[in-house]
């Protein structure tokens, strides 16, 4: 009977084959360890740091005149189940990033502290219009996040095809890019659409219902309760750009969204 004298039968505390080495061994593989843990280099540190630091609350612009501008700081708020657009990264990513990076992907998030991960800027390629300006519907806007942490990222999709889509549901994806492009164009329509040719170039309100439509593919912003996913920051609905129509060919729940702006746990307690 053929013996492998390499493989290792007894523990290191019997003394066969090498087993100072083997002592002297485990005892720097424990101290790399703790070498490591005392400078926080360990993988889940590096990713819980990470972690921590996209969750610092942040402040919200707060509502002056009851519209919405160019740059305020905003979250999107699905109103029938009380959660905000959110980035995420998997935690393989998350532990060599310093900040959001590009393509990450996005979910519906019911944590609703304003964070890195949920605050959108809004912004304007039109030269004409200046920071501060009054926002109105049909206008088109772009949804980037915080610099810094956040990445300055810009809320981009594009219609779904057998390579792209959105991982659950298969639907058109959103997703984050550093670009900006007509894919990265977004209006907000009026929520009543017997009035929302009237409204058109109206004001745009803060905390009330709209739409928020992806000017190239002309499909609204959806949360899907029907599928939901694991991220790092727990499990949360997944999100797509797609139009659901009732029985009385009005827009469906899914894509009831409004621009929140000030207190959003109060505000999501309110509607």
């Amino acid at each position: 009977r053929e013996i492998k004298m390499s493989a290792r039968t007894y523990n290191p505390s019997v003394r066969v084959g090498n087993w100072i080495e083997d002592i002297c061994l485990e005892e720097d593989l424990l101290k790399d360890f703790l070498d490591k843990k005392d400078k926080g280099q360990l993988t889940i540190q590096k990713t819980h740091n990470f972690l921590n630091t996209v969750l610092k609350k942040v402040e919200l612009t707060t509502p002056s005149d009851g519209f919405v501008h160019v740059g305020d700081k905003v979250c999107l708020l699905h109103v029938p189940t009380k959660t905000i657009i959110s980035a995420y990264m998997s935690a393989a990513k998350a532990y060599e990033a310093e900040k959001i990076e590009p393509n990450s992907q996005l979910s519906s998030s019911k944590r609703l502290e304003p964070c890195a991960r949920n605050i959108f800027i809004i912004g304007s390629t039109d030269p004409n219009v200046k920071e501060g300006d009054v926002v109105c519907y049909g206008q088109q806007v772009a949804l980037t996040t915080l610099p810094g942490v956040g990445g300055q990222l810009s809320l981009y999709s594009d219609r779904a095809t057998f390579m792209k889509h959105a991982k659950h549901s298969r639907l058109q994806e959103l997703t984050l890019v550093d670009e900006v492009s007509y894919n990265t164009m977004w209006q907000f329509l009026c929520f009543d659409p017997q009035e929302r040719l009237e409204t058109e170039g109206e004001p745009v309100s803060v905390n009330s219902k709209l739409f928020v439509n992806h000017c190239k593919t002309n499909q609204h912003l959806s949360t899907l309760t029907d599928f939901s996913h694991k991220t790092p920051f727990g499990l949360e609905y997944e999100v797509a750009v797609s139009t659901k129509l009732n029985s009385h060919k009005a827009e469906d729940k899914q894509n009831h969204f409004m621009v929140a702006i000030g207190d959003i746990t109060g505000i999501a307690a309110e509607v």
